[in-house]
């Protein structure tokens, strides 16, 4: 793959991409046609990062200079497609694979918080339903790296709490939705909208709680009450008028314990929502509290009010497993390692190790099979205690 460097000013806003946007390190920022509406969101997407556009790797010396002439003289990414650049336009056969579309998820959280944020642009809609497609794309098309990118941010990043809530929610739903419960695209698709927007009222406010170490005040604890029925009125005044979908927003509260089956579908939906809620909720940490061990917010989740077995709940912890991506184990052999794949069953995962058996940190991932012996899983970690960091974009290549 080559990349060439790109400045902002080249991408026109408010017209597809002729070109993927990705990172130095080829990580998708933004996939081919996607839409940037307007400054503010490209900044979004430039904050912190080059932006590179892909070719083809094998391309004539002339090409490139040319190119780079291009490039140089402020030309636009819609003006260097339709120039005559005929060895710039990708050459692929049905034998040739296309690029890894996996994107940079710290760009995601980003974008998110922007979208739930800016409910009262005119282009709120637009950019609500681009998030959803692009997020469903990514969790239904690689799930583990999905998972171990938002479960790894929920406990780890308290700066984009409620955009990266609303994405985790969002993807455990989804998948329980289609790999346990069997649910078709459509009803995937609308429960996954739902849980993305099912805090649109309040998405400042739940940043804000996240940093507070005193109890809500009044003023909050109205606001937290009445969240769901205005948040359905938010997205009525959007335009959403699926009832599946309001309904599901306005029950994510209040939809009680029990079977699904034989419950409208929104209903059903809106308890999986609740459920992957209280799982987010209790792995994050707050500035009053840490955040859970994995295996313990999956508890809180799995049992319902009355500490019976949820269905909903149940459904969740089958699909993600009791040592989910991102979170933190201890091998028997006394390795502490980053689970970043689901394995055959929901107890033994692929694992990376980043502190090995003496207690030294490995520098590289050391890649283990948590279904052979002398790898198995003897306990899982709170993140806390795990004060190694590692790069996200290179641990999600080891999925």
């Amino acid at each position: 793959m080559k990349l060439v460097r790109i400045q902002p000013e080249a991408i026109v806003l408010g017209q597809p991409l002729p070109h993927a946007l990705r990172t130095e390190d080829g990580s998708l920022l933004a996939s081919k046609g996607y839409v940037i509406r307007n400054r503010p969101e490209l900044d979004m997407l430039h904050e912190k990062r080059a932006i590179f556009i892909e070719l083809p790797s094998a391309i004539s010396r002339a090409a490139g200079a040319r190119l780079n002439a291009l490039l140089n003289q402020d030309t636009t990414l819609g003006e260097i497609a339709e120039s005559d650049l005929a060895e710039l336009k990708p050459l692929r056969s049905s034998s040739v694979p296309e690029r890894d579309d996996r994107i940079d998820w710290q760009s995601m959280q980003l974008r998110a918080n922007w979208v739930l944020r800016d409910v009262n642009s005119p282009e709120a809609m637009l950019r609500l339903r681009q998030l959803q497609h692009d997020l469903s794309r990514q969790v239904l098309r690689h799930p583990d790296a999905s998972l171990l990118a938002l479960i790894h941010l929920s406990a780890t990043d308290t700066e984009l709490y409620s955009a990266t809530h609303a994405l985790l929610v969002s993807t455990m739903c989804m998948l329980a939705a289609r790999d346990v419960l069997g649910w078709d695209e459509e009803h995937q698709h609308i429960l996954g909208n739902a849980a993305l927007t099912m805090n649109f009222a309040m998405t400042e406010m739940q940043d804000q709680l996240a940093k507070q170490k005193q109890p809500p005040s009044s003023e909050q604890k109205e606001v937290i009450d009445q969240h769901a029925e205005v948040s359905v009125q938010l997205l009525q005044q959007l335009g959403v008028t699926d009832s599946r979908w309001l309904d599901a927003v306005f029950h994510h509260h209040s939809a009680p314990s029990g079977p699904l089956k034989g419950r409208d579908i929104q209903l059903q939906m809106a308890r999986l929502i609740q459920r992957a809620d209280v799982f987010s909720a209790r792995l994050a940490p707050r500035a009053a509290r840490a955040g859970m061990t994995t295996p313990s917010a999956l508890q809180a989740a799995y049992f319902d009010e009355k500490r019976q077995v949820d269905e909903a709940g149940a459904a969740l912890v089958k699909v993600v497993g009791i040592y989910p991506p991102g979170s933190f184990v201890r091998l028997v052999n006394n390795e502490v390692a980053v689970v970043v794949k689901r394995g055959a069953n929901t107890t033994t995962p692929k694992v990376a190790v980043l502190v090995n058996k003496a207690g030294i940190p490995t520098g590289e991932p050391i890649v283990r099979l948590t279904g052979l012996s002398d790898y198995r899983i003897s306990a899982s970690l709170p993140q806390g205690d795990v004060k190694v960091h590692f790069d996200l974009n290179r641990m999600l290549l080891l999925v």
